[in-house]
């Protein structure tokens, strides 16, 4: 589907010199002196490289769809990591650079979603938040509970965050898993 350089708003993933990119910032700009343009900050679906584009009115661009499936994580094998297609029971080995900083949070039998372009994934997407269990947690420093002081915190799958002082040793607290902040006390 064609789209106005200027109609691209950021999530968008568009195909631009032969490759996929997503648009993660735009800035419409309109100068004293030409036309209106529109500023988009892409990012590369298959590298991850960065790009900076300017996209007047006139230029189209292709606006693609990924499809998305469900996936099972299974397990890690050396770099690679190792899905099941829920319905077809296939499993797919991918690298462990397509999930980033979020494989950390990788925990067996959790369910993801693979975005696919030409039945080739792209992206692989964690649930915005994971329960996880704080093996190491700092002891509350007497009068540091007046105010909101955070103190930090190791999670079982060796991940560092920031907790509340009520936070001990132990106990199951719910993180985002892009972010990487504490949001509550798991039930």
């Amino acid at each position: 589907m064609k789209i106005s350089g200027v109609d691209i708003r950021p999530g968008n993933n568009i195909e631009y010199e032969g490759s996929l990119w997503r648009a993660v910032k735009i800035q419409h700009t309109q100068p004293g002196k030409g036309g209106a343009y529109m500023q988009v900050e892409l990012k590369n679906l298959i590298d991850g490289r960065k790009n900076n584009v300017r996209f007047r009115s006139a230029e189209t661009v292709e606006r693609i769809r990924l499809d998305t499936k469900d996936f099972q994580y299974l397990y890690a094998e050396g770099d690679m990591l190792v899905f099941m297609d829920t319905e077809t029971y296939e499993q797919i080995n991918l690298p462990q650079d397509l999930v980033g900083d979020a494989a950390a949070f990788l925990q067996d039998g959790m369910m993801v979603m693979l975005e696919m372009y030409e039945e080739r994934p792209i992206s692989v997407q964690l649930p915005e938040t994971v329960e996880a269990t704080v093996v190491e947690a700092d002891a509350v420093v007497k009068g540091q509970t007046a105010s909101a002081s955070y103190k930090p915190a190791i999670l079982d799958n060796g991940v560092r965050v920031m907790v509340p002082p009520h936070i001990v040793t132990g106990t199951r607290i719910v993180v985002d898993v892009y972010e990487r902040e504490y949001v509550k006390r798991a039930d």
